[in-house]
């Protein structure tokens, strides 16, 4: 699956002077919607720099009259608010980007699916969403692992965001409206650290750049807590150079064999915090609506660039701020450095990508979510009883007459219908409870099978005006959650492929234990029979008869269902 690389191709070099470069464009999705026009994203165009102190974007589109008040979860208030945009019909939403030194794992995963759905949610709803996403592609980790590798860090983080790109078409999540790049942004994250020097909140030694937390008496309201009890918000060892140990660089003098740019201070590269603070301020201004990212961003991250966009403009003010819950493995969070994780990769290697979208919408995201294999083959399991019901029943109105009469659906699928939409509206604005959602959506499918599948639902007047109608509301939804296959019948394909792999059978392998199966039933070898039947579900294969002959389809395997 390709993708077009958001990042413009540099020389190669080391410790030479960084240029000023453009920022790139973004890719694009390749999964169907049902309403594409709704779903479009565009880029912003790079500013020469930050935007003024006070400075607004744009006047407003107006909203759908029928969009719900959504209440979002503020990490600064410890309380759900009422969502309020600061330009009416617009959404300004920054999220903390990955540093690209290496594949991206399952907690990054949850991180930006959360946010595309934000982003998808909010577009449904009609807004006009400036959805900005960075890579940090400057980094004292990209620049130690470039060195073990022998590789250049411009090279190596380029190689990784594209990989990271990758992954996220992948995961159907839907290309921001700009995501730009530290290494594109230097003039504006110097003229930050200039803004800040001058209005008295950062000291200059050798060179660096610190910022002065003692300077800054809310410093802490985010994460609450005291200045005492902080620790430095640096990645690397604390300078002994710095006023307080909680300083937090803002720039770094130049090392050799570094990358660097030139400064009014000589030549360095930014610290970590800064860069967000400079690139929100370029595209969304000082002032916008939703700043977010992991819970682990909390602090130092998101303090420090409270701390500096303040110090640069005290009209800075950001509206909620949210931040997911961890990926655990047994109760301990998933993290590169304690080595207890899995990438994307990984996971999507034995499972189908819209499974592991669908397990981490399961639970709330702002709880902790236990990565387990029985939590991976029970979100297998329910999307292929998803496609495959919406399969039957796409085949099934491909052959009859669609003509839908005026006013025709049947009021009992109206009822399920609009509390359907109901359930939908009312949990995705409340601070995106997708567990609600996913679990509303057992009585259409159920309906759709009745409808396919009984004697009294095949009797029913007006039966193709209902399944169309239930076909189409589970369809919208699922288009908003980003769980819309390109086609049912090849996810339906893709989802066995997966199981086979899992089950290290091929199709011909199992096709063949069907043929032995029914060899055995025909001599009446029942239990020989049955045992096929068996070792095929401990390996998450079940076999299903019906009076045209025996079929399988994959399911939990049966260890793991006595699990459950």
């Amino acid at each position: 699956m390709g993708t077009v690389s958001l990042l413009k191709c540099y020389r190669p070099f080391f410790s030479t002077l960084f240029p000023r470069s453009a920022p790139s464009t973004p890719h694009a999705a390749i999964f169907r919607t049902k309403n594409p026009q709704s779903f479009c994203t565009g880029s912003s165009p790079p500013l020469t720099a930050v935007k003024e102190c006070g400075e607004s974007d744009a006047e407003g589109l107006t909203l759908k009259k029928s969009a719900p008040e959504v209440w979002l979860h503020n990490t600064m208030s410890k309380t759900k608010q009422l969502f309020k945009p600061k330009v009416e019909s617009k959404v300004g939403m920054y999220v903390c980007g990955v540093t690209a030194y290496d594949l991206s794992h399952i907690g990054h995963a949850r991180v930006y699916i959360n946010f595309d759905l934000l982003y998808r949610y909010f577009k449904h709803l009609g807004f006009e969403v400036c959805y900005v996403r960075n890579f940090t592609d400057v980094d004292d980790k990209i620049i130690a692992r470039a060195k073990e590798l022998e590789e250049d860090p411009i090279s190596l983080s380029r190689r990784y965001c594209e990989e990271f790109c990758r992954d996220m078409i992948t995961l159907n999540c839907l290309p921001p409206s700009v995501e730009p790049k530290v290494s594109e942004h230097m003039p504006q994250i110097i003229d930050m650290i200039e803004k800040i020097l001058n209005n008295g909140y950062a000291y200059i030694v050798d060179g660096d750049v610190y910022f002065h937390v003692e300077k800054f008496p809310e410093y802490g309201k985010l994460s609450s807590r005291d200045l005492e009890d902080n620790r430095a918000g640096e990645r690397v060892a604390v300078d002994t150079r710095k006023k307080n140990p909680a300083d937090f660089a803002l720039w770094k003098s130049a090392k050799p064999g570094e990358p660097f740019w030139e400064s009014p201070w000589g030549p360095g590269r930014p610290g970590w915090h800064i860069e967000c603070s400079a690139m929100s301020a370029v595209y969304l201004g000082y002032s916008f609506d939703i700043h977010g990212g992991g819970i682990d961003l909390v602090f130092p991250h998101h303090e420090n660039e409270i701390a500096q966009s303040c110090a640069a403009c005290k009209k800075s003010d950001i509206s909620i701020w949210m931040h997911n819950g961890f990926v655990t493995i047994d109760s301990v969070k998933m993290s590169k450095s304690l080595g207890n994780f899995f990438t994307i990769r990984q996971v999507i290697d034995i499972y189908h990508p819209l499974a592991l979208r669908y397990f981490l919408m399961s639970a709330h995201y702002r709880s902790p979510v236990n990565y387990s294999n029985i939590q991976l083959e029970s979100a297998s399991d329910r999307i292929f009883y998803i496609y495959e019901t919406l399969y039957e029943c796409e085949s099934f109105l491909n052959q009859h007459d669609q003509t839908i009469r005026k006013d025709s659906t049947p009021p009992d699928t109206l009822n399920i219908i609009d509390k359907f939409h109901d359930v939908f509206l009312t949990s995705m604005s409340d601070d995106l409870h997708t567990p609600v959602v996913l679990a509303g959506m057992s009585d259409p499918l159920k309906s759709i099978n009745d409808l396919l599948h009984t004697r009294k639902g095949k009797k029913q007047k007006f039966r193709i005006e209902s399944l169309a109608a239930l076909e189409k509301s589970i369809g919208d939804v699922l288009t908003v959650l980003g769980l819309m296959p390109a086609s049912y019948s090849e996810v339906l394909q893709q989802l066995k492929e997966k199981a086979l792999k899992r089950a290290n059978l091929t199709e011909e392998k199992v096709l063949q234990k069907i043929e032995e199966r029914a060899a055995a039933r025909i001599e009446k070898e029942y239990a020989k029979s049955d045992a096929i039947r068996k070792d095929l579900a401990i390996l998450g294969i079940t076999l299903m008869d019906s009076p045209n002959g025996t079929t399988w389809r994959p399911t939990i395997p049966l260890p793991l269902q006595e699990l459950l």
